[in-house]
């Protein structure tokens, strides 16, 4: 190795990925360690950063190329010394001067002067907050008219950031190419449209409403009713997903729906007041989806709900069946299986989807019109890979032995489902159909009973759920 010129041990180098092996490689010498500090990229870092801010300074001098910074402090405890603070920001953006990617997460000693400090990180292009209770939009205002080039940005738990300026300022700009906005109080669905031009560029948007908050504060069809009605251009949109959003007719996130020609995964979690329409209105102009993920509401004795126009039905499924000729994942959850809706999807309406569709993987959760003949049904479809069912009670021993006649299944995963039994895996034990087998809290069936039924099998039970 001591014959090695400079540039081949660094292409060696290259091929580690794992921080265990680059810091044992980097102590096995002096010139490897000199080498390993100058192709160090990354860092991660966390509760054990003690001193925090001189610790993170000898990191920052140790490895003077970082370009992505993780700082994480899940887990924290007063006893294991003081957070990382403003000033170790500020410690952090005046040595890292390659920095482009940072992840502040749990980090509560963090306020608005500290992230003034990164606007001077001019190639900074992906922030990622993650409960940082200090910050207002003040400091988020301030990032974006330092950080030119800032193109992805998370804020996850941000309790006191509001969308007053700092929405309408990267509307402005029109740089943002990834948004992610999830459990922060003071935005709602409405603020989004301050974003304006920037709709242009967006390639993802995850956006998602703090549940127990929206049902105790605004959860009120007035305040639906003040959204503006307006064309949002989002053409450059690839994945959308909305989280206890109230989608309203002709307004807010139902127009950024009906235009998204590009998209290719779309996940609604407790979305209110999505109808048939806006369903067929997206599917005919996306032609490009693979992805599609519905947890749907069946609780509907909320006063948004009462309309039946705006509850998803077969028509739904049979518009995907018909346009989404390259859906690929295919996933349904009701919110209860308890309480199913009368006006949802049924059986028929899921079986035309998978016949017509080439998907690959399908989940079914709380689908208690799923049972043994929608099993019977998926033994032609000929792309099917991967199979969950979670919670579909109506399957049972007769419907699981047909697995063994699926095309090409590899991955099957049941959970809480009270129908099989030891019986129905029987036919799967030594027939080398399965790669991967996954049961978990379906009380009929035992460890041994799945012993053998796949290349890898997974077995927890837990039956707590049942009481």
């Amino acid at each position: 190795m001591d014959e090695l010129p400079d540039h081949l041990v660094w292409d060696i180098l290259s091929k580690l990925h794992t921080t265990n092996d680059r810091n044992s490689v980097s102590l096995s010498c002096m010139r490897f360690y000199s080498l390993d500090n100058d192709q160090r990229y990354s860092l991660r870092i966390g509760c054990g950063l003690v001193p925090a801010t001189d610790a993170l300074l000898s990191l920052c001098r140790r490895f003077p190329n970082l370009s992505k910074v993780e700082i994480i402090y899940s887990g924290w405890m007063s006893k294991l010394g003081k957070q990382l603070d403003d000033q170790g920001l500020l410690v952090l953006t005046t040595n890292c001067h390659s920095l482009t990617d940072l992840t502040l997460s749990y980090c509560t000693f963090i306020t608005d002067v500290g992230i003034r400090h990164l606007s001077s990180c001019l190639e900074l292009s992906s922030l990622k907050l993650n409960f940082a209770p200090r910050i207002t939009g003040c400091g988020v205002l301030s990032l974006a008219v330092g950080c030119k080039k800032l193109r992805r940005l998370h804020l996850i738990r941000c309790l006191n950031v509001a969308s007053v300026e700092w929405l309408e300022y990267f509307g402005k700009l029109e740089t943002l190419e990834e948004l992610c906005i999830k459990n922060c109080r003071a935005i709602g669905e409405g603020d989004l449209i301050k974003l304006r031009n920037s709709w242009r560029k967006l390639t993802s948007l995850q956006f998602e409403v703090d549940a127990n908050y929206r049902y105790m504060k605004v959860y009120d069809q007035l305040d639906v009713e003040r959204w503006p009605k307006q064309l949002v251009p989002c053409d450059s949109l690839v994945e959308l997903s909305l989280g206890n959003c109230i989608i309203a007719p002709g307004r807010g996130l139902a127009c950024v729906l009906r235009n998204c020609k590009n998209l290719e995964k779309l996940h609604l979690d407790m979305c209110t007041g999505v109808s048939d329409s806006d369903i067929i209105a997206l599917v005919q102009k996306a032609k490009h989806l693979r992805s599609i993920s519905l947890r749907v509401p069946s609780d509907f004795t909320l006063p948004l709900l009462n309309n039946i126009t705006l509850r998803l039905t077969d028509e739904s499924l049979s518009a995907i069946a018909q346009h989404c000729s390259k859906l690929e994942s295919f996933k349904i959850s009701f919110s209860d299986g308890e309480f199913p809706s009368l006006f949802s999807f049924t059986l028929q309406g899921i079986i035309n989807l998978i016949q017509k569709c080439p998907v690959r993987e399908l989940s079914l959760d709380h689908v208690c019109v799923f049972n043994d003949m929608g099993m019977e049904a998926l033994c032609s479809a000929q792309n099917l890979e991967i199979l969950e069912l979670v919670q579909c009670q109506e399957v049972s021993d007769e419907g699981l032995i047909l697995v063994s006649q699926f095309p090409s299944l590899s991955v099957l995963k049941l959970s809480k489902c009270l129908g099989v039994t030891d019986d129905g895996m029987r036919p799967l034990v030594g027939s080398h159909k399965l790669e991967l087998l996954v049961v978990e809290d379906c009380p009929q069936v035992s460890r041994r009973g799945v012993h053998g039924a796949a290349t890898s099998v997974s077995f927890k039970q837990d039956l707590s759920w049942m009481y």
